[in-house]
This record gives structure tokens, sequence and C-alpha cells, in this order.
């Protein structure tokens, strides 16, 4: 389709990337949504937890939603969405990915921007638990990477998927990385990497057969946290072998089922690669909305209501 012209318009002191970007994610609070937890044994023997939340009357449509990096359940741009789609009577499942819900999981691995078999797993979980006929999927960053990646992979996903909404995808990985690296994003890297060596010296007391302390004390960015431990810990050659293969832009030419991804042009965690314009016009179901503003999940609206929550709620309304 061809690309999507942006209505989004923020208040002046929002236009700045930085700005938004910082207050979404440690300002921003989301009152009043009850959440309830289940625990759902993978397919390998560890678990990921489910925090549920419901409209108030019996629905048959569910969003499934899907967090960032070192993001949970519990994060405004996770339950900002899931109480907007309560209230206009659609049940959320916000998924924890491994490790991310409060307690270490179980296995050396853990999550990465690639890992859809647990995707696929929470999926077919919902639709043969819980019986609903019209899923949404939405995601967030990493998590936004991960259901394109779900989409376009496969022939074909379950007829109950009707729609996916993605914002500040880092469609592609490596220049992502490479976005990250830069001296603009270093509060950004630093406290990324400071959460993600902390889970994993925890982890290792538990792993030491596959991870040294001196491997963990030779991190020193989050692409060297890629290198030693992701790629190693996930069945990848190395970081760039996993930011090759993960990267969801070499699947969006197959992705079938309408979708939607909102990507804002001052997103400074985004490389140039991270707007799919060719793929969007050369696809059908692709739609690609690219707003002046917006930074990286910094999508601030009125009355605590996201631009980016509110246009996943009009594109279903619109593509059905």
């Amino acid at each position: 389709m061809p690309v999507i012209e942006s209505k989004y318009k923020p208040a002046f002191f929002f236009k700045n990337g930085f700005i938004s970007t910082v207050y979404s994610g440690l300002v921003r609070r989301v009152n009043y949504i009850e959440q309830e937890r289940e625990r759902m044994t993978l397919f390998d023997g560890d678990f990921i937890d489910l925090d549920w939340s419901f409209s108030k009357n019996k629905t048959r449509k569910l969003v499934v939603l899907l967090h960032g990096l070192e993001g949970n359940g519990q994060r405004p741009y996770m339950t900002g969405a899931a109480k907007l789609f309560n209230n206009n009577n659609i049940d959320a499942v916000c998924v924890n990915f491994r490790g991310c819900s409060g307690e270490d999981n179980l296995k050396f691995r853990s999550y990465h921007s690639g890992a859809t078999e647990d995707l696929e797993a929470v999926i077919a979980h919902v639709i043969s638990e819980k019986n609903y006929s019209e899923i949404y999927l939405k995601g967030i960053s990493l998590g936004a990477n991960m259901i394109l990646k779900y989409l376009g992979e496969r022939d074909s996903v379950p007829d109950q998927i009707k729609a996916a909404i993605t914002a500040s995808v880092p469609c592609y990985l490596f220049g992502s990385a490479q976005a990250l690296h830069t001296f603009k994003n270093k509060l950004y890297h630093d406290r990324f990497l400071k959460h993600l060596t902390s889970r994993l010296k925890t982890k290792q007391q538990n792993f030491k057969a596959d991870l040294s302390t001196e491997e963990i004390k030779s991190i020193k960015t989050l692409f060297d946290f890629d290198n030693i431990y992701t790629s190693k810990a996930h069945g990848f050659d190395d970081a760039l072998d996993y930011y090759e293969k993960c990267s969801c832009l070499q699947f969006l030419p197959s992705i079938k089922v309408p979708t939607l991804i909102i990507n804002a042009l001052n997103d400074s965690f985004l490389s140039p690669e991270c707007y799919p314009v060719k793929e969007a016009k050369n696809n059908s179901n692709l739609y690609l909305e690219m707003p002046q503003y917006g930074g990286h999940v910094g999508f601030v609206d009125k009355k605590n209501v996201y631009y980016n929550e509110k246009r996943a709620l009009e594109f279903i309304k619109e593509i059905y």
C-alpha cells in the first residue's frame, strides 16, 4: 500500500524526540487497569507469564501485546493500549517475554527480537484454551519486529489473526544497533546495558558452565552483549548473524495480514532502512505511517491515550 500520511500533531513540547521518548518511558502512568497473571508452560519446559485484562462485556476479540527491550506487561505503553482496547470491548493479554516478569526464566536462553516460536506458542494457547475468534497483534520496538517476522516468515498464520499494528520498529537490526551505539543515544545505550548485564549476572549463577564471569566483565556495549550472550544462547554464530536472521525487513514482502507500521521520523533508534517505503508500496497488506514526531515510543497525545494506541484501534475499525 502507498505510505499513509500521518495526522499526528503533538503539543510543541513533545515535538522534541528526546523529550517525548524520556517522558513516555519514565514519567507516563496508566491507572485503573486490573490484570490477572497466568503462567504458561512453553514447549521446552520454560515459562512465560501472561497478564490479562478484560472488557466489561463478554467478547471473543483479543489483542496480544508485545513489549520492547527490557520491558514487561506493566509498562505504560502496554497497559495504556490494554486499557484502551478493554474500553472498546476487546480483551487484552500483555505478554512478558522469558525472564521479563520479575522472575528469571528457567533456561539459559531468554528472549530476543526474532523469538517467534514463543509468540507462536502464545497464539496457539489463546486460540485453543481461550476460544477467541478475532485476534489482533500489537507490538512495540523489539516486540514489533517479532510480530512482523512472525507474520512474514511462514506460509500462513491462524485464521483468527485479523490484523497487526506495530510501532517504533527496528526493522533492520544491524542499523538500529549502530544507531544505539552513537553518541546521541549514549544515555539509552548505557541504561539498556546496565539492566541487561545485571540480569545476566543473576542468570550466570545457575549457568556457570555456559557463561563465565570473565565473559560478562568483557561486555562493554550492547553489541558485546549480543555477541557474547544473545547469539550464544539462541543458536546464532555471532551478533551479526543474529541481526541478519532476525530482522523483520526481509519478511515484510510476504505478510498476508493487514499490518500497520508506525515509525516516527525523529526516532533516534532507527536507521534509514527501518522505514520500508518500497516494501509497503509493493505489498497491499502493509501500511506504513511515518509521523514527523514521536521519538521512540513517544507518541504523546491527549487524555493519556497515545497516538499509536488510538491508531491501532482506528486501523482495526478501518480494516473491518
